[in-house]
């Protein structure tokens, strides 16, 4: 099993944007359809009523659906990308204590560590000259040596706010508005953060003429 390897590496398979994108956004989508359609679920299929509640049952199944989506990942392009195994880790870890404990305090705990634990990667490659971004847009974007420190930096700094963020949103307010919240929220905010960053990326990108 292999990770990862250099964004510029010639044998380097690519998934198609939009598949990655699903598979990077569909365990999510699961997640908020089961918290929201818990109790619809567990009339049509009484034995999911073993979970406890709707914030459980979906722990259960973002759990099995980014294992599936490693999954896939892994069998079309025969490496796991690195930043997605890692927040499927967490996912696994703490989603395993949330059904074993039977506390959603856990699983409301994950885009806290994951967000800061990225940001530390992020921040922490830069001291070592290392612009570990381009793990994850590599696909998208291909920029020089500048442009990919500065996003990094950007986007290590935009982690920590997540995670932040995550903590403000959880202990204030309720379980169903801080699943929505996960959806509904962050997802805009990161799509407006990205979009921020496309004068930059523009400035450095090596692929000129896309942009005239």
């Amino acid at each position: 099993m292999e990770f990862e390897h250099d964004p510029n590496a010639p044998d380097r398979k690519e998934l198609p944007p939009l598949l990655k994108l699903a598979l990077e956004l569909g365990p999510l989508v699961l997640f908020f359809f089961a918290n929201a359609r818990g109790e619809m679920l567990v009339e049509r299929f009484p034995a999911l009523g073993a979970f406890g509640g709707p914030i459980f049952l979906a722990t259960g199944v973002f759990m099995v659906a980014i294992t599936i989506s490693l999954g896939v990942s892994y069998a079309l392009t025969r490496r796991l990308p690195v930043m997605p195994v890692v927040s499927g880790v967490v996912v696994l870890v703490f989603g395993a204590l949330t059904l074993w404990l039977h506390d959603e305090l856990f699983i409301k705990l994950k885009p806290t560590i994951v967000n800061t634990l990225f940001g530390c990667v992020l921040l922490g490659g830069l001291v070592f000259g290392k612009s570990l971004l381009g793990y994850v847009f590599d696909s998208v974007f291909r920029l020089d040596a500048e442009g990919w420190r500065k996003l990094t930096f950007r986007w290590g700094v935009f982690f920590f706010f997540l995670a932040l963020l995550n903590e403000v949103v959880w202990r204030l307010f309720s379980t169903d508005f801080w699943v929505s919240f996960k959806v509904f929220g962050v997802m805009p905010i990161t799509i407006a953060f990205t979009l921020a960053q496309m004068p930059l990326i523009q400035r450095h990108s090596l692929d000129q003429e896309k942009w005239k």
